[in-house]
């Protein structure tokens, strides 16, 4: 996998409904690899590759812009923003973390009432996001008001680091499903096939079932992330899956009962491409793949995850040896379902 793109994609912000700087860096990075690429109203990219051959079965590769984050709703007398969440985000991660104002560029912190200042009742609670605000420092509300706009979305700040074995980072989710997808358009592939980079996963899947409307493939691939709960006081039965242990296959989830034949597909993909593959051991969240599998008359689909632990925060951790496993496995199965070789 490109790390230098992962990174920059990752540092890049785009809260759902506001992909733009994600799209742009997507289009300057693939537009001299694809043959056809668009941006639909929506904001979806839809690109198509031309390979070596004509598929044998019409494949999308599709992944998703988008990141959670918040949007601002009030401004409140003392200059401090109120918010609500753009996405599901674990309230437990949000206090005293940093953020950006996408539209502004305005930085700002996640501030609650004191401690000292808690009831008995609240020090063990976590604090509703209604309680919370974002601090940018203002004087007051008029300081504030002529700085940062109702509506504004705001963005966790930009984090990445790498190492021998593992990548933190904000918004792996799923930038690390756009940049494999970027790595094969960059690529010569052995067959046509399209792709789609998708906005507003996190609100719903509503750019997906637009772009797949459009497209209307015969099969296709969701490139995502998924939870690993591989953490201290966790029951080895409730950790979804494992860092280390590869590429994730899903044969179940709240929107989506996969294609039993591309799950098994998917298996046999990783063995041929010579990485790990691990099934998600829990039927539980859910993916564009909701609305892409009951797209116009269905599209028989799978989704290969990379596993990564606190979705959904500012510091989501992968292991490296993961990533490649995605990358290879993705690979390994387009070739398969767009060459017919199903199991």
């Amino acid at each position: 996998m490109d790390l230098a793109l992962l990174k920059k994609l990752c540092l890049a912000d785009g809260v759902s409904s506001d992909e733009g700087r994600v799209r742009n860096l997507i289009i300057s990075e693939i537009g001299r690899f694809a043959d056809e690429l668009t941006v639909d109203s929506a904001g979806n990219l839809i690109v198509f590759k031309r390979g070596k051959e004509r598929p044998k079965n019409k494949l999308l590769l599709s992944a998703h812009m988008d990141e959670v984050g918040f949007i601002v709703t009030h401004v409140n007398s003392d200059g401090t923003l109120g918010v609500d969440e753009v996405g599901g985000i674990d309230r437990r991660v949000i206090l005293g973390k940093r953020v950006k104002l996408c539209e502004s560029g305005l930085d700002g912190v996640f501030g609650a009432k004191p401690i000292h200042l808690l009831g008995k009742d609240e020090r063990g609670a976590i604090p509703k996001l209604s309680s919370m605000y974002i601090d940018i420092g203002a004087l007051d509300k008029a300081d504030a008001e002529s700085r940062a706009v109702i509506g504004e979305l705001a963005a966790f700040e930009g984090y990445y680091e790498e190492n021998e074995q593992s990548v933190i980072a904000k918004a792996l989710d799923d930038r690390a499903g756009c940049t494999v997808l970027i790595d094969m358009i960059k690529s010569d592939l052995p067959y046509d096939m399209y792709f789609t980079f998708v906005v507003q996963e996190e609100v719903g899947l509503r750019g997906a079932k637009t772009a797949a409307y459009t497209v209307d493939p015969e099969f296709a691939i969701v490139v995502e992330t998924t939870t690993a709960a591989d953490i201290p006081n966790v029951d080895e039965s409730k950790r979804v899956c494992l860092l280390g242990e590869g590429a994730v296959i899903s044969f179940m989830d709240r929107r989506t009962l996969y294609d039993k034949k591309l799950y098994k597909t998917a298996f046999a993909a990783a063995k041929k491409a010579g990485v790990k593959a691990q099934a998600k051991q829990a039927v539980a969240g859910g993916n564009d793949s909701g609305v892409i599998s009951t797209t116009r008359g269905g599209v028989r689909t799978i989704a290969v995850s990379l596993p990564c632990r606190y979705l959904h925060s500012p510091h989501t951790v992968a292991h490296l040896a993961d990533l490649n496993a995605v990358e290879e496995t993705v690979k390994t199965l387009a070739e398969m379902i767009a060459g017919g070789n199903i199991e």
